[in-house]
């Protein structure tokens, strides 16, 4: 197993004073490995931008360490880290050309002119930005633009790359086939990186791993397959992805990891990771909508009636009221199913492999 490479250890930042006082960042905690990207992901003002700032030393924590291999680094200028900052506004030099804004770095070293274009010239290669070297940032496209920032900040050999949301300036389709390549690089090149976003599916599409944060506090870190599939309370599985949520209660626990639950008078054995609900409490039935299969009635099943479809080619959306509660169901390749119409009512059918349970809190 890859060694922990890069330690916050009760990190906490307090911005103000008195009765003005904001915490930002709340107490993190987060262990990162060598060549590992791992992704900040969360709501405008949930602590993430400034998380990243004190690993850069542009804000000092109020309490806690920052460990890089092992050698804490809490209070250490900026300019003394072993670390490099993406921005999100790329921050190059337009008086300068691609060359020179990429060499800026080993300049102010002072490094030998010789190795500046040796190194220069590798970067701009691995970058793909071949034949771009003589012009002016003005006359590159945003694209390319940002993989000079990011050239500048390889060609630094640093630890731990910092990307804070490098790809918000970005068209749509742009910022897809970038994020595509500045996730080739990262593996290529093996550079311990942290990546900020408020993008989830840039996160899922990035990451090694994901720490998603609220009001200044973790809430999950895991795989993006395991922030998907088991969500730890309700926030991060309306974060992340569309989700449906019923209430329910527990029957009682089939085994360690299998529990059976209630909900709307149906018995329904769900996998969990938490072993510990008891008999009786309340739960959410985390239900995402391409997990739901609809059929005409049936006797004994849960029914629901069908209030709007959408048809998006490749999906078709339905709503469907269930009691109180509505349901979003996703149908992949419409074409091979049945169309319900509004007003229909249908059998709703769980797919149990998805189903996921979260402990019950007031919305």
């Amino acid at each position: 197993m890859k060694e922990d490479y890069l330690v916050l250890e009760n990190l906490t930042k307090v911005f103000g004073s008195g009765k003005n006082t904001v915490t930002a960042v709340d107490n993190v905690n987060l262990r990162v490995r060598k060549g590992e990207l791992v992704t900040l992901l969360g709501p405008s003002g949930c602590g993430k931008t400034t998380t990243l700032r004190m690993i850069a030393g542009f804000e000092f924590p109020t309490s806690g360490k920052i460990f890089i291999e092992d050698k804490e680094i809490s209070t250490v200028p900026p300019s003394q880290r072993p670390t490099t900052m993406v921005f999100q506004n790329y921050a190059l030099f337009p008086h300068m050309t691609v060359f020179e804004n990429i060499a800026y770095g080993l300049r102010i070293r002072r490094e030998a002119e010789k190795n500046i274009r040796e190194k220069t010239e590798k970067i701009i290669n691995l970058v793909g930005l071949k034949g771009l070297s003589e012009r002016s940032p003005a006359h590159l496209s945003g694209g390319q633009q940002q993989r000079v920032s990011l050239a500048r900040s390889l060609i630094m050999e640093p630890k731990v790359l910092l990307l804070d949301e490098p790809l918000s300036n970005l068209d749509a389709k742009l910022r897809v086939s970038t994020r595509l390549e500045i996730r080739k690089l990262q593996q290529r090149v093996g550079i311990t990186s942290v990546y900020v976003t408020h993008d989830q599916e840039e996160a899922m599409t990035l990451s090694d791993r994901v720490v998603i944060m609220n009001t200044g506090k973790i809430q999950q870190i895991g795989t993006p397959q395991e922030i998907y599939a088991h969500p730890v309370n309700y926030f991060v599985a309306d974060f992340i992805g569309k989700a449906n949520f019923l209430e329910g209660r527990v029957v009682g626990m089939i085994s360690k990891n299998k529990v059976e639950v209630d909900v709307k008078n149906k018995k329904y054995e769900v996998f969990t990771l938490k072993d510990s609900f008891s008999e009786g409490e309340k739960i959410f039935l985390l239900i995402r909508p391409e997990s739901i299969e609809l059929e005409n009635k049936k006797p004994n099943a849960l029914t629901g009636i069908v209030r709007q479809l959408i048809y998006l080619g490749s999906r078709m959306i339905y709503e469907i009221e269930v009691d109180k509660d509505h349901l979003t169901v996703e149908i992949t390749n419409p074409q091979e199913h049945k169309t319900f119409s509004p007003g229909e009512e249908v059998s709703i059918n769980f797919k149990k492999k998805s189903l996921h349970i979260i402990p019950y809190e007031e919305i």
